[in-house]
């Protein structure tokens, strides 16, 4: 095994083979929900009748990007088809244009991305980003996964508009009398002990015990088999690209690109400075890898069947367990191959209540970026602050870095040191405000 210790830079991270296997094996526990509920939406545009092929995608392109993520970029993101974009394909894209459209869509969004990333673009405009806007964007991603997590487990659930965005929250109280909730609350305290006494592997455990209890007690319905023969025969080769051009959709790759392009941006930004990637100036090394890869997911994922895929915040948790290279990619990939391709079963009678815990505390690590923000400073810790509220309220990272790209540039200009401005953050702010127009008349 060596050689893997030596190509992945293990000393240089200050990790081990365990580490990494376990963190693998974490960050796709919290994630593996994907490989159903994906399929879930999608099928409301797609039908009922697509659901395997479904499955197949979204698990081939989930585990193969992210093993090309470990291999290539070296870094312990994993991707999958994205949560909010799955939505936008089924309910918005597809019932307007077509799914065969709409992938189209999403494949021509991912062309785009690779050539931008070929270019350097994506990394550029990353590195002129100021670090209050990072920290205040991986921050506002925690409390938007401790809102998922309440949320998945109905403690905390959400109510929204026509435009998606949050109109108001309720604490459903009741759920903490049920079994369910009750065995929320022992995982989210059993994580919480096993992470006090520094014990190694903590969500994992938690994940894992408290769904074998929700087995044994009969509160979750245990594994109905083991192995699942996989197809694609429904979605593989399906994207209308001559349809795309006739229906005048060019709309639909535009919000496509702008929502995955900066939830990317912010994804990649907060876990990266979770991890400890970030130079002193605030740049990501090796952004040109990590964000081609994402493009070529989305590309992938469309031949295959499955709307975008994009990295996911849930990596933090394999970042929490000490992955710190592309060996705990590679790990998350091969089980997205394995289980969401031959033994889905098991991964589908993982229960909410045991994952929801992992996804609270995840939340509350990566809060803890904020503390970096100089508060003593209004034209940074106002921006900043305004990304983190946004985020979990408008249920978008792409809106949130939208409005703290507005607001600090505006803040910078107004106040006479809009020298400190990088030239291509006035650009993206005249790029979200173009955006924002046009989910206003969309």
């Amino acid at each position: 095994m060596g050689w893997i210790e030596r190509y992945f830079e293990f000393e240089k991270y200050g990790t081990d083979l365990k580490t990494e296997v376990l963190a693998g094996i974490t960050t796709f526990m919290t994630m593996a929900y994907i490989i159903f509920v994906n399929p879930i939406i999608l099928s409301n545009a797609m039908g009922p009748e697509a659901f395997d092929s479904l499955v197949a995608a979204t698990s081939l392109a989930a585990g193969l990007t992210t093993i090309l993520m470990g291999i290539y970029a070296k870094k312990p993101f994993a991707l999958a088809p994205g949560m909010g974009l799955n939505a936008y394909f089924a309910f918005t894209v597809a019932p307007k244009y077509g799914w065969k459209v709409a992938l189209a869509a999403v494949f021509v969004e991912g062309i785009i991305f690779i050539i931008l990333s070929i270019t350097k673009v994506r990394s550029a405009i990353i590195h002129a980003i100021p670090l209050s806007q990072k920290y205040a964007v991986g921050a506002g991603i925690g409390l938007f996964l401790t809102f998922i997590g309440l949320n998945n487990v109905g403690l905390l659930t959400a109510l929204t508009g026509d435009n998606g965005l949050l109109i108001k929250t309720s604490l459903n109280a009741s759920v903490l009398a049920k079994p369910e909730g009750l065995l929320f609350l022992f995982g989210l305290f059993l994580t919480a002990i096993l992470l006090s006494l520094r014990i190694k592997g903590a969500l994992l455990i938690s994940i894992l015990a408290t769904s074998i209890i929700g087995w044994i007690t009969g509160v979750a319905p245990r594994p109905e088999g083991v192995f699942s023969m996989p197809t694609l025969s429904y979605t593989f080769l399906q994207l209308d690209l001559k349809g795309l051009l006739n229906a005048g959709a060019l709309g639909a790759v535009f919000a496509f690109f702008m929502v995955d392009f900066f939830d990317t941006l912010g994804t990649v930004t907060g876990l990266s400075a979770k991890a400890g990637f970030l130079t002193k100036e605030g740049k990501i090394p090796d952004a040109e890898k990590v964000l081609l890869t994402d493009a070529i997911g989305t590309t992938f994922g469309a031949i295959l069947g499955t709307s975008t895929v994009t990295t996911y915040i849930e990596s933090a948790a394999g970042i929490e367990e000490g992955g710190r290279t592309g060996f705990t990619a590679v790990i998350t990939g091969l089980l997205f191959l394995i289980i969401g391709l031959f033994i889905a079963p098991v991964a589908k009678a993982i229960p909410a209540f045991a994952t929801a815990p992992a996804l609270v505390i995840v939340g509350y690590y990566m809060i803890s970026a904020f503390k970096e923000v100089d508060f003593s400073d209004p034209t940074e810790a106002i921006p900043a602050f305004l990304v983190l509220i946004t985020i979990p309220f408008t249920y978008s990272i792409a809106d949130g870095i939208g409005v703290g790209f507005i607001s600090y540039t505006l803040l910078k200009v107004f106040t006479g040191r809009w020298k400190e401005v990088h030239p291509l953050m006035y650009a993206l702010a005249v790029v979200f405000i173009g955006y924002f127009a046009y989910l206003a008349t969309a």
